[in-house]
This record gives C-alpha cells, sequence and structure tokens, in this order.
C-alpha cells in the first residue's frame, strides 16, 4: 500500500491477506509454522510500510524475557526483558503498543537505525497465556494506527486460538 491509502484499502488488503494465511494454516498445529507463515505472507503484503515482521517469543526458562522468533528482515535483537522496549512494554503490560515516532521515545530499542514507526501486538493461546509479542517496524515514522491494531489483534487471535488482546 502507498502514503495515503484509505482505510478502506488498508482493510481490504489485511482482509485478502488473512485469507490467505488462513488457507495455508487450514490444519497445521506447528506454532512456530504459524508465526512463520505470518510473517512472511504479513511483509509480502505490505513491503512498503512493513520491512521487520515478526515474532518474539516468551523465552519457557525465562519468562520474563522475549526472545527473537521467526521473523522476515533484517537481524532482529536476540532478547528482551519484559518492560524494555517497545516489545518488552507489550509483552509487561498485554496491549498493543503503536509508535508514530520510535525516535521520539526513550525506551525504543534500536535492533535496526532504520526503525522510525512500529507496532507490537500481545499474541495468547488458547488459555489466554502470552506466548510471543508480534513486531512490525516500517522505514516511515506514522506508519500504523488503531486500524492496524484492530486487523492484527483479530488475526492474530484466529492464528493462535487466543482472545484477542
Amino acid at each position: 500500500m502507498a502514503d495515503g491509502d484509505s482505510v478502506t484499502e488498508k482493510t481490504a488488503a489485511y482482509a485478502a491477506v488473512r485469507g490467505e494465511i488462513m488457507a495455508v494454516l487450514a490444519g497445521e498445529p506447528n506454532v512456530t509454522a504459524r508465526m512463520a507463515t505470518v510473517s512472511c505472507l504479513l511483509a509480502q503484503a505490505f513491503p512498503d510500510r512493513y520491512y521487520w515482521t515478526g515474532f518474539y517469543v516468551v523465552d519457557p526458562e525465562r519468562p520474563r524475557e522475549l526472545v527473537v522468533g521467526p521473523y522476515q528482515g533484517t537481524m532482529g535483537c536476540l532478547r528482551i526483558p519484559f518492560g524494555r522496549g517497545v516489545c518488552g512494554t507489550a509483552a509487561e503490560t498485554g496491549r498493543t503498543q503503536i509508535v508514530e515516532d520510535v525516535l521520539a521515545i526513550e525506551n525504543h530499542i534500536a535492533c535496526d537505525h532504520r526503525s522510525r514507526s512500529e507496532i507490537v501486538v500481545p499474541v495468547r493461546d488458547a488459555s489466554g497465556r502470552l506466548i510471543a509479542v508480534f513486531d512490525v517496524d516500517s522505514a516511515r515514522t506514522g506508519s500504523f494506527d488503531a486500524e492496524d491494531a484492530r486487523q492484527l489483534e483479530a488475526l492474530l487471535g484466529d492464528v493462535f486460538g487466543g482472545k484477542g488482546v
């Protein structure tokens, strides 16, 4: 999608990729395969806005720490403690984080200097347990809004069995 696209066009683009993701994942129970597919297909659907797309998974051996999971893009941070940066804040609060300009926030972790805006969505399993956060970075400021949050929360809830954010 290019700059200036309407909410209707964005919603339609999310609906199209959501259908593709759900079709590909039908019958696939493996969480890693599901994460890899979501990362890949969303990155391909929004190449103008998404330059890093992926998951940070709750480490079962360090339950207050995220470890990089399946992603598309440049090298990600390997580990992020809960409460640190945008991903750690999403994990700590259990709420989607939308950052219009990452340079304007003190707590941002710069894994790649090109990051200018970010959205991070908590991912829950069917029991409501936090299993990961889904992180998208853009090289442009202001790339994400409430419609992105709504669409990603619904998609991730459907893919991973969670009840949403």
